[in-house]
């Protein structure tokens, strides 16, 4: 017979490593970023990152002074790990009605997990792009509790999400539930037809603002990340190369060039949307008869430029084309995936107030570029 105590157990078991094993390949960029817990104190990431050496490597004369030894310059990068929670939930009821049948417990226990797994996904690949605060779109016209949004990609139904005005301030219409979403027309509905929204507003994930990720968003076009000012070092700055002309495939070597000419680092993943995907293919097949392709990590496919993977992302904007090397990216994490357990070692908690059981995943991670300036994103076509 099916219990409470076995269900736990078989989270523990069969469900975690098969959770785990998923969620590490959530996109190509994530499965291509180191994953582990180096520099990770307490709650925090720190880490010290060498910027340049002065130079202790020089020429002489036969009977000059050897040239003096010059220490390496460092930066310290020092971030909050950020909380990411995963919730199942199963009604007493669903749970009594499997307990005489192990394949009728399994159905369950599988629907349960495989709408976590599917959700993870989405948010926290939407996540490595975003700015950190869980931003989702723009409003840009309101009709009734239908929004038309500018991007329509981050939404599904059944999600929550809070309204903020262009002031930055959050309005009436915090923890508004996503009822439907039409990805043709980019219109979105909401249960809430009091939330006073109007054109200009923004709509972010509910409860997000200040604990996701620093994705690259935020990496390349924020003020501040991992504790210390861009605009004072150029270190902590990425190339932004702004072009006013169609992307072509010279522009994109040439940028590629810039890189690894003046930062020694040549890009190894090339990331945008789906449409500029098939943009860069076609420059290329106009130029070759035939396209080369790759498989990436999590078997993943890839048109390749120059040797380098064009990774299309449903999170990463058509006017974005990210030039990045993954090996200077990092995700520093106290843990990995784990399921949160009481203090009797229990996993499966009774809901307060309901006839219901739910089981929460976590993950205590943070985002971190360890080279900004080397990595380059073209914008402006």
């Amino acid at each position: 017979m099916i219990t409470i105590s076995s269900a736990d157990a078989a989270l523990k078991t069969y469900y975690l490593d098969a959770v785990t094993a998923q969620l590490d390949s959530v996109s190509p960029f994530y499965a291509a970023i180191d994953k582990h817990s180096e520099s990770v104190y307490g709650k925090e990431v720190k880490l010290s990152v060498v910027r340049g050496n002065q130079g202790n490597v020089a020429a002489g004369g036969e009977d000059d002074d050897l040239p003096s030894a010059s220490g390496n310059r460092y930066l310290t990068f020092t971030a909050p790990l950020k909380n990411i929670y995963g919730t199942i939930e199963i009604s007493d009821k669903a749970l009594r009605a499997s307990r005489s049948s192990d394949g009728a417990f399994v159905d369950l226990l599988n629907a349960e997990v495989e709408g976590l797994v599917s959700c993870a996904k989405v948010n926290f690949s939407r996540m490595l792009f975003g700015d950190g605060n869980g931003y989702l779109a723009a409003i840009s016209k309101v009709s009734g509790t239908t929004f038309t949004v500018d991007k329509v990609n981050c939404f599904y139904a059944g999600m929550s999400v809070d309204l903020y005005s262009d002031e930055g301030a959050i309005t009436a219409g915090a923890g508004m539930t996503v009822t439907a979403v039409d990805y043709g027309s980019s219109k979105i509905t909401v249960d809430n037809s009091e939330s006073g929204a109007v054109a200009g507003n923004y709509l972010y994930l509910s409860g997000a603002y200040g604990n996701e990720l620093t994705g690259l968003k935020s990496i390349f076009f924020g003020d501040e990340i991992y504790g210390l000012d861009k605009s004072g070092d150029s270190y902590m700055q990425p190339n932004e190369f702004v072009i006013a002309e169609d992307l072509s495939e010279d522009i994109i070597m040439e940028k590629i060039n810039f890189l690894e000419e003046f930062y020694n680092n040549r890009p190894n993943m090339i990331l945008c949307s789906f449409s500029t995907r098939r943009k860069i293919a076609s420059l290329l097949a106009e130029n070759r008869r035939q396209v080369d392709m790759t498989v990436l990590q999590g078997g993943y496919s890839a048109v390749l430029f120059d040797g380098i993977p064009v990774v299309a992302d449903r999170f990463c904007s058509d006017d974005a084309v990210y030039l990045i090397n993954t090996e200077d990216f990092g995700i520093y994490q106290l843990c990995d995936w784990e399921w949160l357990e009481d203090e009797d070692g229990n996993i499966l908690k009774q809901v307060p107030g309901k006839a219901a059981y739910s089981a929460t995943l976590v993950k205590y991670a943070e985002l971190v570029c360890t080279k900004p300036c080397a990595q380059g994103v073209i914008v402006g076509f």
